[in-house]
């Protein structure tokens, strides 16, 4: 029987708040429009739009963890499952995007 690729690919704002309160490595992706990281970001995150994942490849091929995340979950959803798919197996989506993480982690993060 083989393992299912999509098991454990969700992670909670706050399980992602206890990675970086311990200073796990890890890289924090956002897959979301420039206009949108603009508009309201996570600290430590990178911008990496989802229509660019693909070309990101290379560079995120090299990174065991990664944590990606959208405004509301399903493009960091897609993008972990796609990374997957490649090979990348500790890709994640953090569920509920930056809207849950404005709403359970930092209520400074602008919501929109």
């Amino acid at each position: 029987m083989t393992q299912d690729p999509l098991a454990d690919i969700d992670i909670a704002p706050r399980e992602v708040e206890a990675l970086i309160a311990r200073g796990d490595k890890f890289l924090f992706v956002d897959v979301r429009e420039k206009w949108e990281h603009e508009t309201a970001r996570i600290e430590g995150a990178v911008l990496i739009p989802l229509r660019e994942i693909p070309a990101s490849l290379p560079r995120l091929a090299g990174t065991s963890e990664i944590v990606l995340f959208c405004h509301h979950g399903m493009r960091s959803l897609d993008a972990a499952a796609w990374l997957r798919e490649q090979g990348i197996e500790g890709a994640r989506s953090m569920t509920g995007g930056i809207e849950r993480w404005a709403t359970e982690i930092d209520p400074r993060v602008p919501r929109y």
